[in-house]
C-alpha cells in the first residue's frame, strides 16, 4: 500500500525489506549473541580493531537509525546506553522483538522513517547507523534529522559502503567489484541497481563533508575498513582480495557542534 505522506524511495525500500527480512534473521541472531565483542560490517571486523563505539556509553541517550534486527542497539544497551531503535520495515522489527524476548533485553522499537523521527530536538547523545539510514535513506534528509536529534557535543557514527566500491561494482545482478571505475564520481547520489534491490544512496567524500558541515557537524574520523587476511563475507559484490587492496566499507564519525 502506498502512503502519500512518505517519499517514493521510503515506500519502495519498506516493501523490499519486509520481503527480505527473513533472510537476515540468522545473521541478526548471531549478532545478538555476540556478547561483549561486537563486530562490524560485511567482514565482521571486531570492535577491538576498529574502536567504533564511544568508550563510555553508560547513561547516554542513543538512537539507531535503520536498525534492522536491532543488534547494534543491543550492543549499545549492554554498554549502559538508553537506546531507541527505528526501522522502515515492520518485518525486521518483528525479528528484533523476538530477539529482545530471547535475550531479555528491551528498548523501544519504532516503525518509521529515519528521515522524520518522532522525537524532540536535542533528545540524544549518540546517533548511529550501520547499513541502515546511511545507505537506504536520503542523506539530504536524514543528516539534517540526525543534527536535529543530537544535543550539542553529541556524536554521529555511520558505516556504509565505501565510495570507491560503489564506483567499481558492475550493474549486473550480484556482480563483483572490478579494478576499474565503472560510473562517474561526480554527481553520485541515488543508485538503483538492476532487479528488485530498492534504492540506495551514496555520496562522494567531498559531498559527505560539505553536507555534514552544513548541518553543524565537525568531522572527527573516517575509518576505511580493511578486513583481516582470513575474513569472509556472504555478500557477492566484493572479494576479500579486492577489500584487502581498497576500502569496501567506511565509517564516519562526526560531532554536533
Amino acid at each position: 500500500m502506498t502512503d502519500p505522506g512518505l517519499p517514493e524511495h521510503v515506500m519502495r525500500n519498506r516493501d523490499l525489506w519486509d520481503r527480505w527480512a527473513k533472510d537476515y534473521a540468522q545473521a541478526g541472531a548471531r549478532a545478538w549473541a555476540a556478547g561483549a565483542e561486537p563486530s562490524w560490517g560485511i567482514w565482521s571486523v571486531p570492535e577491538s580493531d576498529l574502536h567504533v563505539l564511544p568508550a563510555d556509553l553508560a547513561g547516554r541517550d542513543a538512537i539507531e537509525l535503520g536498525c534492522g534486527t536491532a543488534y547494534v542497539s543491543c550492543w549499545l544497551a549492554r554498554r549502559g546506553a538508553r537506546v531507541v531503535a527505528i526501522d522502515n520495515s515492520e518485518a525486521q522489527l518483528a525479528t528484533a522483538r523476538r530477539y529482545q524476548q530471547e535475550h531479555a533485553l528491551y528498548f523501544p522499537l519504532l516503525h518509521g522513517n529515519a528521515e522524520q523521527v518522532p522525537y524532540h530536538d536535542a533528545s540524544f547523545d549518540l546517533v548511529i547507523s550501520e547499513y541502515g539510514a546511511c545507505l537506504w535513506a536520503d542523506p539530504y534528509r536524514w543528516i539534517p534529522e540526525a543534527g536535529r536529534l543530537l544535543r550539542p557535543g553529541g556524536e554521529l557514527i555511520f558505516l556504509t559502503n565505501a565510495a570507491l566500491l560503489t564506483l567499481c561494482v558492475p550493474e549486473e545482478d550480484e556482480a563483483t567489484a572490478t579494478d576499474r571505475l565503472l560510473r562517474p564520481a561526480f554527481g553520485m547520489y541515488r543508485v538503483e541497481w538492476p532487479g528488485d534491490h530498492g534504492v540506495n544512496f551514496h555520496l562522494s567524500h567531498g559531498d559527505w563533508i560539505r553536507l555534514l558541515r552544513r548541518h553543524g557537524f565537525a568531522i572527527e574520523d573516517l575509518i576505511e575498513v580493511r578486513p583481516s587476511e582470513t575474513a569472509t563475507t556472504r555478500y557477492p559484490w566484493v572479494t576479500l582480495a579486492w577489500a584487502r587492496q581498497w576500502p569496501s566499507e567506511e565509517i564516519w564519525k562526526a560531532r554536533r557542534q
